[in-house]
């Protein structure tokens, strides 16, 4: 259901590298606590947020929730359908609904984020 290239986070972001970037999002589980998306703010390219700092904030019809950074880096873009289509990330919140793009600025901070496989199981344990 994870997919496993991705690294995941207790607060149900994901991030997925690619290279010296990588995307953040968020999971399956997450979209399905918050019901239908309607509204997305994130930070403007070219700032700087440490990792667990809060970078954006989901609205859905049950709730506005916060997104925090898994790991620190720099906006290198962000995701402008989502201003016009915030449904994408009940849709496809592992693919075409990424949030932003960042410079990653410590890869060994990866490290400490759990693996697809430990992902499912933090869920499961949320669950019971």
């Amino acid at each position: 259901m994870y997919p496993s290239d991705f690294k995941y986070t207790r607060e149900h972001e994901w991030i997925r590298m690619n290279g010296g970037s990588a995307e953040i999002g968020i999971t399956e589980f997450a979209q399905k606590q918050l019901g239908d998306i309607v509204f997305v703010e994130v930070p403007t390219v070219g700032r700087t947020i440490d990792a667990g700092q809060e970078f954006g904030t989901l609205e859905s019809v049950k709730a506005v929730t916060e997104v925090y950074m898994p790991v620190g880096g720099k906006v290198i873009e962000v995701n402008e359908l989502l201003n016009s289509e915030p449904e994408l990330i009940n849709e496809d919140p592992h693919g075409e609904a990424w949030l932003i793009k960042i410079q990653v600025s410590d890869k060994k901070a990866l490290d400490g984020l759990m693996s697809a496989e430990k992902y499912e199981e933090y869920v499961r344990s949320r669950q019971d």
